[in-house]
Parts: structure tokens; sequence; C-alpha cells
């Protein structure tokens, strides 16, 4: 079983997926954003054709722990996910993900345009790959 993870954004969720044994995680895809039906329907897609058993979509807190108004968006989104899809799903601490997907994509020398394209897509990968390092940690302790 795999576990997808997701960078919700405004107009576009980056995803990434966990290998088989839930070590590394790779990007997959962004979504645009249609509807929040349309939205799901694509993540249901997704879950069915790799398997997946488990939802983390990142939480972004202000830089002081806080909640702020997207951080609030990503957990609507989050129920209604677990509603719709039947899968657990987990918030997950995602502050400074895209800063430091932004700063590899610029260490990479990646044009502007094509950071563009895969900021999201690499974010989602940053998330869940936190996650799966978290959970590796907290089985050995």
């Amino acid at each position: 079983m795999r576990i997808i993870g997701l960078d919700v954004g405004e107009k576009t969720i980056g995803v990434a997926l966990s290998d088989g044994l839930g070590l590394t995680a790779q990007g997959v895809e962004v979504i645009r954003r249609a509807s929040r039906a349309q939205d799901i329907a694509r993540l249901q897609e997704l879950i069915e054709a790799n398997d997946v058993s488990q939802i983390v979509v990142g939480l972004p807190k202000n830089m002081d722990g806080s909640i702020g108004a997207r951080a609030q968006t990503c957990q609507s989104f989050a129920l209604e996910m677990e509603k719709a899809l039947g899968l657990p799903v987990i918030l997950w601490d995602e502050r400074l993900t895209t800063v430091a997907a932004e700063r590899t994509l610029l260490s990479a020398d990646v044009s502007r345009k094509k950071r563009k394209q895969v900021i999201d897509k690499l974010a989602a990968s940053l998330i869940l790959q936190a996650f799966l390092d978290a959970q590796r940690r907290n089985t050995h302790a």
C-alpha cells in the first residue's frame, strides 16, 4: 500500500506518491484546480490506480505555529477528501517546504518557466518525504 502526499494551493494541487515500502516520495503530477468535486475525482483516480491507503496533506501553518486562512482551507479540503474517499487523511506541518522546493530548483539552475511547472510537485514530494522519514524514526525509536 502506498501513501499519497498533497500540496494543496489555490490554483494547483501538487501530488507525490510513496514507493510500496514507504521509504521514498516521488512527484507525480500537478492538478490544475477546477472545482472541489473535480479535484477529488482526479485524486480518486490516482488513489485507485496506485493502491493508496493513506493521504498526507501539507498544512501551511504560520511561522508562529498558528492556523491562518490558507491552513483552514486545507483543513476543510482534507475533511472533505476523508469523507469522499474513505481514507485516513493526515495533516502535516509544511512550513517552508515551498521555499525549500524553490531553493532546490534554483540550485539546479532550473529556468523560471520550468520551476513554475514543477514546484508544487516538488513541494508535495518534500511534504511526503518528511512524513515518511518521521514515521520511520518513530518506528525505530
